[in-house]
């Protein structure tokens, strides 16, 4: 059976629905019904699932009899009911809406002295949730925060936490590159990007400022061409091997992946000293 997934808000997380019988592609905004309410949200990927995990199960207790008791459940995957028409987009909140929002929050933030920054509001299609999104350093104890909201909005509040580079996601601006943010721009899962990715790129002595995005965090693009810096890795003898570079012997004392070329130390010769030469691996094949 194909399952759809749907985010409600570019920080929040995907959900699985039913296809059903509907034509979908990416991007289309479908309006489901989940368990908090009525959603409008964007179609941003499809998957296969098992017939076991759309169907749910209630196993009784045999020896009570009692059906609502140790049993074990299987949450259904619910159908998305429809496309969203042009009438149904033009019911969302407005920017000033949310805007309003946010700022009536951020007073109750620091009405309750909390260390957390607000990012994003999302309101539920059918106007009965409003969701906050923030970033902190660790956990904050807004129990007393969703009090002052829900009593303010009177809709059910849900508080959700996000990272950093959620937020440069979400805002989006420029990278040193002079485009526009990729997570911004088209990037839909953000990956996880190490330390060893700017190493086998040979960028880390750059310095983590010049590989670090907008977010502080390393740069997303590392994970770009990180396979095909991988595979001309293969082509490098290991540092330390002995070479013969135009009958001298010599060892392998660095790699340069990109250009694909390695440099040799070559020992001293009556009294001289030795010295360190790049050698262009493909040399031959352009003779």
């Amino acid at each position: 059976m194909k399952m759809v997934q749907v985010q409600f808000a570019p920080w929040d997380k995907i959900y699985n629905f039913d296809q059903a019988d509907l034509t979908l592609v990416l991007g289309d905004n479908v309006i489901v019904k989940t368990d908090l309410g009525m959603e409008i949200g964007k179609v941003v990927g499809f998957a296969e699932a098992e017939e076991t995990e759309l169907v749910e199960e209630k196993i009784p207790d045999k020896e009570s009899g009692e059906e609502e008791k140790n049993q074990e459940t299987k949450k259904a995957i619910k159908p998305i009911i429809r496309k969203a028409t042009p009438l149904d987009l033009g019911k969302r909140a407005s920017s000033k809406d949310k805007e309003e929002a946010l700022e009536y929050c951020r007073k109750m933030v620091e009405k309750n002295q909390l260390e957390m920054k607000l990012v994003d509001v999302n309101f539920s299609f059918d106007g009965s949730k409003v969701t906050f999104a923030f970033i902190a350093d660790g956990r904050v104890d807004f129990r007393e925060l969703v009090k002052d909201l829900t009593r303010h909005f009177n809709k059910t509040i849900r508080l959700y936490q996000i990272g950093i580079r959620d937020e440069a996601k979400i805002k989006g601006d420029y990278g040193p590159c002079g485009r526009q943010l990729c997570c911004k721009r088209f990037l839909g899962d953000l990956a996880s990007i190490t330390s060893e990715m700017a190493e086998v790129q040979q960028v880390v002595h750059r310095g983590s400022e010049r590989i670090s995005g907008m977010c502080g965090r390393l740069m997303c693009c590392l994970a770009f061409e990180e396979k095909g810096y991988e595979e001309l890795a293969k082509n490098m003898p290991p540092l330390g091997t002995k070479v013969n570079v135009d009958g001298k012997r010599g060892t392998v004392v660095g790699h340069h992946i990109l250009k694909q070329s390695v440099r040799v130390q070559f020992p001293g010769e009556k009294g001289e000293e030795g010295g360190i030469v790049e050698v262009d691996l493909n040399r031959n094949k352009k003779k």
